[in-house]
C-alpha cells in the first residue's frame, strides 16, 4: 500500500472502484473484481462507492445501443452476484457531473509531461486506438474519479498502480496551487485528499486458450452461462493430446486451473487423484470428463445468481431505482468537493 496521509487515521474511511462497461463479463472479471469488491462491502470499515464508467468507455465505445446496455449489464450482474445497495452504491459515472467539472479544474494544474508518461495512452494508441483528447485525459478523469468523494483507499491491479499515482500527484498540485496560507499564521487545510492504493489478490484466470481471459481475445466464459452455451464455452478450453485412461499433468493444465477457483482443497486433492490415475471410480478418466465435471461447478456455483439476474432482467425499473438512489447520495459528496475547490480557485 501506498504511505498514507499523517491524517490517515482521522479521516473517514472510503473505497472507491470503477467498473468498465466494455462488454460481456465472464468468469475472469467475476474471480479478479466483482467477487472482492462485494466482499468489501461487509468486511470494509467504512463506505463502498462503486461506480460503472460510462464517461470512460467513451474513449473506446461510440454506440449508444451498445453503451447503454452495457452499463444495464454490469448493475445486474453486481447485483445479482450479492452487491447491497444498502451496503455500498452502485451508480453510472455519468450521473455525477461534478466529476467532470474537477477534471476541468485537475487539468489546469497539471503538467502534460505527467499525462505523456501514461502507460495506459501509449499502450492503447499502440493498439491502434484513436488517439482522441478523452484518451490522454484518461488519467485526470480517473483522478477526479478518486479525489471526488475524497476515497482513501482504491484497490486497483499493477497495471493501475500509475493511476492511482497520478491523482495523487494532481491532488498535491491542486492543494499546494490552491491551498496556501495567504498571511502569516493562517492554516489552509489541503481541499483533496490524497488517496492510497491496495494491490488487489486476483488469482490468475486462464482463458479457452490458456491466455489469460479476456474479451480482447476473445476466450471467455461468460458468466451466467448455463446449458449447451456453457457447455461449448468450457468444451474449447485448450488441453493436450493425452488418450482417455492416461494419467493426466494437473500442473499448468487450464481446465485444473479454473477448477481451483471453485473447488476446496479437499476436492482438489480429489481430482488430483483422478488425473494422476486417469481413471475414477475404476473407469477411464479424462479431460472431457474434467471439462464436464467443470462445467456442473460453474452453473451450481452462479445458480443462485443466475435467478437473481432473471428477476432483475425482468424488473429494470429496480435497477434504475438502486443507480439513481446510490447517485444522489455519491453526488452529495461530489458537491461538497467540488464547491471547497471553486472556493480554493476563486469562482465562489
Amino acid at each position: 500500500m501506498a504511505n498514507a496521509d499523517a491524517n490517515a487515521d482521522t479521516r473517514p474511511q472510503r473505497v472507491l472502484s470503477g467498473i468498465q462497461p466494455s462488454g460481456q463479463i465472464h468468469l475472469g472479471n467475476y474471480f479478479g473484481a466483482i467477487q472482492q469488491q462485494v466482499a468489501l462491502q461487509d468486511d470494509f470499515p467504512g463506505e463502498c462507492f462503486y461506480f460503472i464508467a460510462d464517461y470512460h468507455a467513451l474513449t473506446t465505445l461510440q454506440d449508444a445501443d451498445a453503451l447503454r446496455a452495457n452499463v444495464f449489464d454490469v448493475a445486474v450482474t453486481y447485483l445479482a452476484c450479492g452487491l447491497d445497495p444498502d451496503k455500498a452504491l452502485l451508480f453510472r459515472q455519468s450521473d455525477v457531473p461534478e466529476v467532470t467539472e474537477l477534471t476541468w479544474l485537475l487539468s489546469t494544474v497539471t503538467n502534460m509531461g505527467l499525462l505523456q508518461r501514461g502507460v495506459s495512452f501509449k499502450d492503447k494508441a499502440a493498439a491502434g486506438i484513436n488517439r482522441s483528447v478523452g484518451l490522454f485525459l484518461y488519467p485526470a478523469l480517473m483522478a477526479s474519479d478518486i479525489l471526488i468523494y475524497n476515497s482513501t483507499l482504491v484497490p486497483v491491479g499493477k497495471d493501475q498502480i500509475q493511476h492511482i499515482e497520478m491523482a495523487q500527484d494532481m491532488a498535491t498540485h491542486f492543494n499546494t496551487t490552491f491551498c496556501q496560507p495567504k498571511k502569516k499564521g493562517e492554516v489552509v487545510e489541503p481541499v483533496l485528499v490524497r488517496p492510497d492504493y491496495r494491490l488487489s489478490k486476483t488469482p490468475y484466470v486462464p482463458g479457452t486458450d490458456g491466455r489469460k481471459m479476456s474479451k480482447s481475445y476473445g476466450n471467455t466464459i461468460p458468466l451466467f452461462a448455463s446449458g449447451k452455451q456453457l457447455k461449448k464455452a468450457v468444451g474449447q478450453v485448450v488441453t493436450d493430446s493425452t488418450p482417455l485412461g492416461e494419467p493426466l499433468q494437473a500442473e499448468g493444465n487450464n481446465v485444473y486451473a479454473i477448477l481451483e477457483l471453485f473447488c476446496d482443497e479437499a476436492e482438489l486433492e480429489q481430482i488430483r487423484g483422478w488425473y494422476a490415475a486417469g481413471a475414477r471410480d475404476g473407469e477411464a478418466f479424462g479431460y472431457g470428463h474434467a471439462k464436464q465435471l467443470l462445467a456442473h461447478k460453474i452453473d451450481a456455483h452462479f445458480a443462485d445468481a443466475r435467478a437473481r439476474r432473471e428477476h432483475l432482467l425482468a424488473n429494470p425499473d429496480e435497477v434504475e431505482a438502486v443507480l439513481q438512489r446510490s447517485a444522489e447520495r455519491a453526488r452529495a459528496v461530489a458537491r461538497e468537493t467540488i464547491d471547497k475547490c471553486k472556493r480554493a480557485c476563486g469562482l465562489r
